[in-house]
């Protein structure tokens, strides 16, 4: 179990002001929870707002988690989910996963079914898609690096055999298209508010660097690779989301110092830190009004009411 002791005075100093523009996101009557701990390794949670509820995977146990916002509880929604990582949902409010196991990106119908998004591109299997984003044109954007295929805790030992690539899928024809296949290792990735900017962790850069490109062409491209973050030595960014003014919430580690949530504004400065006693891998904001703020954090998932909303594109 990690070590975790309820704030009792107000306001919650795990809050780090590194910037005073911070400030203004921090309730003073509001304070970091542990909702539940018992994972073995916490990713890529998502908010359903038709269940009131957070799904968030626990990957090397090989199921998909849920925690009911009018219970408190927490149940398996899948089990077992292929090693699933990364989730979304699309503009219909289907489920979209990251599969480890079958390296693929898969949809949730509404009736259970699992419809396969992508599995392979050129004839060629994935290696292990990671995290995936929905844009408003219905279209998927995922990154693939090769997490789930270096061994058999996160999914199961192969060799790759494409690039580390971004990908798009189109919402009406299910093409399927290199973005970019300029990024080592991408990892986390999140479109600006208004989706002119898409940001991207570098996972093979050490320290990890989380760049930017400009979506070009209709929506349908990317241009302009450049660093928008370079983490410093020690730092880890993995997944992260936007909140309504461009700021990002970024899952970080690897230590005591670093472990949390480091939020970092749209001109790459970062303004603010919420620690946790243990690495923060991802994180959504959910809750009726999009401003409670879910980390996914190794063992434990955490939740913090914020002064913000996230992105409807979340």
């Amino acid at each position: 179990m990690a070590r975790w002791e309820d704030v009792t005075r107000y306001p919650d100093p795990a809050f780090e002001i590194l910037d005073p523009s911070f400030a203004r996101y921090q309730l003073d009557a509001a304070a970091v929870e542990r909702l539940w701990t018992g994972a073995r390794w916490s990713e890529g949670p998502v908010w359903l707002g038709d269940q009131r509820a957070v799904i968030w995977s626990d990957i090397p146990n090989q199921r998909t988690l849920r925690w009911s916002e009018t219970t408190g509880q927490v149940d398996e929604f899948r089990n077992p989910d292929n090693f699933a990582n990364g989730h979304a949902r699309d503009r219909q409010g289907r489920l979209i996963a990251c599969e480890h196991g079958a390296r693929r990106v898969t949809r949730t119908e509404y009736d259970g079914r699992i419809t396969v998004i992508a599995d392979r591109f050129e004839g060629k299997p994935l290696n292990s898609p990671n995290d995936v984003v929905v844009k408003s044109d219905g279209s998927i954007w995922f990154t693939d690096p090769p997490f789930g295929i270096l061994g058999d805790y996160e999914g199961y030992r192969a060799q790759p055999e494409l690039p580390t690539n971004i990908y798009r899928v189109d919402g009406a024809t299910g093409a399927i298209t290199v973005v970019s296949a300029e990024v080592g290792r991408p990892n986390g990735l999140a479109f600006s508010p208004d989706e002119s900017l898409l940001y991207v962790v570098e996972a093979a850069a050490n320290p990890r660097i989380i760049r930017v490109f400009d979506v070009t062409e209709n929506g349908t491209k990317l241009a302009n690779n450049r660093v928008f973050f370079q983490a410093r030595p020690g730092e880890r960014p993995d997944g992260f989301r936007v909140d309504v003014e461009g700021n990002l919430w970024c899952g970080w580690g690897m230590s005591a110092e670093f472990d949390g949530v480091r939020v970092i504004n749209k001109a790459g400065q970062p303004i603010g830190h919420i620690h946790l006693p243990e690495r923060c891998a991802n994180l959504c904001f959910g809750g009726r009004n999009r401003n409670r703020l879910f980390m996914a954090a190794s063992k434990s998932l955490y939740a913090v009411y914020v002064n913000t909303q996230g992105a409807a594109l979340v």
